[in-house]
């Protein structure tokens, strides 16, 4: 199903078609614009843990979409299997990737709405389950509308942004989290530009943030991440806008491996270091960042990428896919709800005070 982006308006992470989830493998971008299908929630599961979709936002909206897909699968089913049936489902796309909370959290708030209607008839919990995965996804694109609104007062005219991995439309449902917050920023008539780090070892800064740049003529340089200090330290960085995919009780925040190195080095320079978080992505039951579990890849992606190996065969390879950075390091959460400055349990606690 490959077509070229310009056939496109906007950039739809994921889309409902005929019945079907569709995604955008995100591991052949740039080179290929191609949307993948899926049917089940073992399929969803096996898109997330290979990395078609990610990013914290997107992988939670595909996983509302795989419980529907589920159901769907199931409508011919006993009622007996279709709630075994379902709990497997639930159960697998839990097993993709240990990280990104917004995969609980979506999964948590589809299981509340299977309970309370398990009860009805098969054809109308399939309708109810989809009618909340299309909620989630809009919703999603809603909260980052918000945000970006709220980052962009914090950006001068001018700026020079440093980001880290991808946190745009491709990592959600739409508008992006940090990206969001520059997107939001260049449709408020400020001139922004946007540095982007590589990202090793998936690339995602080269191959997605770089990509979705360009396509909005938004003014983009790829850097290496090692090049970061050299350019904080000649004055040519004015902020740093990251995204997330946990964040602790005391504000510390994970996020893709190389964000910590950024923030101590934002620090260093006196650079403002932004994360853009929506409270999707707060995890009250985790006390701090020790207690975030740190998923780590495959040593292929170290070694080499796509048909490509560089390294020597035999090496030993440690693979960690996020790391942490500390609350002290962060000067703002941009959230749906406003800006957290100096992150701590209290003010993040607020944030869940209605």
């Amino acid at each position: 199903m490959s077509q070229s982006f310009n056939e496109q308006q906007v950039v739809q992470t994921l889309r409902w078609r005929d019945g079907r989830l569709e995604m955008i493998d995100q591991r052949v971008l740039p080179a290929k614009f191609e949307y993948l299908p899926f049917g089940s929630a073992a399929g969803v599961a096996e898109g997330i843990r290979a990395m078609v979709v990610r990013g914290a936002p997107a992988i939670g909206c595909a996983a509302a979409y795989g419980i529907a897909l589920e159901a769907a699968a199931l409508r011919d089913a006993t009622r007996e299997a279709f709630c075994d049936g379902m709990e497997v489902g639930f159960d697998v796309l839990a097993a993709s990737r240990p990280t990104a909370v917004n995969l609980f959290w979506s999964l948590k708030r589809m299981r509340a709405l299977w309970i309370a209607i398990k009860h009805l008839a098969i054809a109308e919990i399939i309708d109810q389950l989809l009618a909340q995965a299309h909620e989630i996804s809009a919703e999603d694109v809603r909260i980052n509308h918000a945000m970006g609104n709220h980052g962009a007062a914090l950006l001068p005219d001018g700026a020079r942004v440093l980001t880290h991995c991808n946190a745009g439309a491709l990592a959600t449902a739409g508008h992006g989290t940090a990206l969001g917050v520059i997107r939001s920023a260049v449709q408020a008539g400020k001139r922004i530009s946007v540095i982007a780090d590589e990202t090793r070892p998936f690339l995602q800064g080269a191959r997605l943030t770089a990509w979705e740049m360009v396509q909005e003529n938004i003014p983009v340089t790829l850097i290496t991440d090692n090049m970061a200090g050299h350019l904080m330290s000649r004055g040519e960085v004015d902020a740093v806008v990251v995204g997330t995919d946990r964040v602790a009780a005391n504000g510390d925040v994970a996020n893709k491996i190389g964000t910590y190195m950024v923030a101590v080095l934002a620090q260093r320079h006196g650079i403002p270091f932004y994360v853009a978080c929506p409270l999707s992505t707060i995890d009250l039951t985790v006390p701090d960042g020790a207690a975030i579990p740190i998923e780590e890849r495959p040593a292929e992606e170290v070694t080499g990428f796509r048909q490509c190996q560089w390294a020597a065969n035999g090496v030993a390879v440690r693979n960690p896919a996020f790391d942490v950075t500390p609350a002290e390091l962060v000067t703002a959460l941009i959230t749906e709800k406003g800006v957290v400055t100096r992150p701590n349990r209290k003010s993040i606690g607020d944030l869940f005070v209605s």
